[in-house]
């Protein structure tokens, strides 16, 4: 039975996405502040975080950020905030989806669905990239920078990983956002980018002159590598 952690506080709000979710055949543990939130994120180690953005003792952002810093378990934020910017400062920050009040319960149960099955896609083939100083485990999902392990976030590993399996071809945004995020997902193309630049800040020796992922002007990013092989 799958985990999935609630960190929202607003108790009508949560006990009816638990009920759903216990419904679909979860296994919750709710929280109803930030700090508690995070406390049962580090003990209880759910396979997802259903975490609202406006928390007492500990927002949001703060809770995500620090989640984050130490493991790479899915998570879907609740916000009331609809700007753009909002939402890419939550995927900014590692969040694998998010969901704007109000909303319906069964698009809360929808939406674990498709990120638990996106977080869970593995490649049949066991295949490792190594390019310059960068190295892909894509069976075990870890990345290594000089030896060094890379602290990636799902969505991250997979963009780094669809590029890196073609190097040299330059993918549209779009196309990086449906074999990233799946076909079902309706999310800004800009959530790409707002990726990539997360992406180059950690592989890149200098994030404003990448040799990694690199623009390809009027199409979208292309991976690049020194000496890039494929097994």
């Amino acid at each position: 039975m799958r985990k999935i952690l609630i960190v929202e506080d607003d108790r009508k709000i949560a006990d009816l996405m638990r009920l759903y979710l216990e419904r679909d055949g979860y296994h919750v543990v709710m929280a109803y502040d930030g700090r508690e939130g995070l406390e049962l994120a580090r003990s209880k180690r759910p396979d997802l975080i259903v975490l609202d953005l406006m928390l007492p003792r500990m927002d949001g952002l703060e809770v995500c950020r620090a989640i984050r810093a130490e493991a790479n378990t899915p998570i879907i934020m609740l916000t009331a905030k609809t700007t753009e910017e909002d939402k890419l400062t939550g995927l900014d920050l590692g969040a694998d989806d998010y969901i704007t009040k109000p909303f319906s319960p069964r698009e809360v149960v929808a939406r674990v669905r498709a990120v638990l099955r996106r977080a869970a896609e593995t490649d049949s083939t066991p295949r490792h990239i190594a390019a310059g100083d960068l190295t892909l485990d894509l069976v075990g999902h870890q990345a290594h920078l000089r030896g060094e392990p890379l602290r990636l976030t799902p969505k991250e590993f997979k963009l780094l990983a669809v590029m890196a399996r073609e190097p040299g071809r330059a993918f549209s945004r779009l196309e990086l956002l449906e074999r990233v995020f799946g076909l079902d997902y309706d999310g800004l193309e800009r959530t790409v980018d707002v990726h990539v630049m997360n992406l180059r800040k950690k592989i890149e020796p200098d994030p404003a002159q990448p040799i990694y992922i690199q623009t390809a002007y009027g199409v979208g990013y292309r991976f690049v590598g020194d000496s890039g092989d494929v097994e």
